[in-house]
């Protein structure tokens, strides 16, 4: 464990993710504690996901965080976590949300495959569900809105997941296509050192963007369950983003080269957004 603390940022922000993190279209007073919160996530994740350390280490750096967190340990430890806490501390959210993440980062310090969908999405409750559940409780929303939410937060966990699956693997020997998935479309882990997808790995792909299109209705819904008209908004770009980001990984193959959003995809969701404006 680094003297100067745990966290290790690997460089990347919120400007480097697929899909807007506390933008413009947040109310103005909450950006920041919503920047708060994606700071402690992005320190988490860059600590379970780091290459040199072994997974003793990135659960002790994980367990310091939380004690920092919850108020335990020096600010100094992880300086992201004490600035969460004082986000919490100012707007009264529950530190549930970024304990639940750190539970998910724990995770991928260990565990490496995935045996079925319902394996994968009791992870995804974990990884991505607690953020949507912190930015509408931020925003004093209804739990009502929270299942909705909740089915954006896969659909995008698991999109993410597609678009990754080779560097993931490359990287940290980590894979979370479902086993089961692969063996029913007689494909393999070892498939994605290919420079092009097999027929059975473009099934298994096939097979979870289609447990996407499922949750799609249910996340499509959360832009008309949110009050706030600025939340609306954003939430309404990245369900358009979301749709974008899936046609593309259905049409395109993420081992010839990262599928990723265009300037235009962007415009299109932002265009379609305008409708919750009212």
């Amino acid at each position: 464990m680094s003297p100067a603390g745990v966290e290790t940022w690997s460089g990347k922000d919120r400007r480097d993710e697929n899909f807007p993190v506390g933008s413009f279209l947040i109310r103005p007073d909450l950006r920041r504690h919503v920047h708060a919160f994606y700071a402690f996530a992005r320190n988490a994740d860059d600590i379970a996901d780091h290459p040199r350390l072994a997974s003793e280490e990135k659960i002790a750096r994980l367990d310091a965080m939380e004690e920092v967190l919850l108020g335990r340990l020096g600010d100094g430890a992880a300086p992201s976590a004490a600035r969460l806490r004082a986000s919490l501390a100012e707007t009264g959210v529950t530190p549930r949300h970024a304990g639940d993440l750190l539970h998910a980062f724990r995770q991928d310090a260990t565990k490496r495959r995935y045996a079925s969908w319902e394996e994968l999405h009791d992870y995804c409750a974990f990884s991505a569900m607690p953020v949507g559940r912190h930015v509408l409780d931020l925003h004093h929303e209804s739990e009502a809105a929270y299942a909705a939410s909740d089915a954006l937060c896969v659909i995008l966990q698991v999109l993410n997941h597609l678009q990754d699956c080779v560097q993931d693997l490359a990287a940290l020997d980590r894979c979370y296509l479902p086993a089961d998935l692969l063996k029913t479309h007689g494909a393999a882990i070892a498939d994605l050192a290919a420079t092009r997808a097999s027929p059975g790995l473009r099934a298994v792909f096939a097979a979870l963007l289609a447990r996407v299109a499922a949750l799609a209705p249910l996340a499509a819904a959360l832009p008309g369950a949110v009050r706030g008209r600025r939340l609306r908004l954003e939430t309404a770009v990245i369900v358009g983003l979301a749709r974008r980001l899936a046609a593309r990984l259905g049409a395109e193959d993420p081992l010839a080269r990262r599928v990723a959003l265009s300037k235009f995809d962007i415009a299109t969701a932002a265009i379609g957004a305008l409708r919750f404006l009212p």
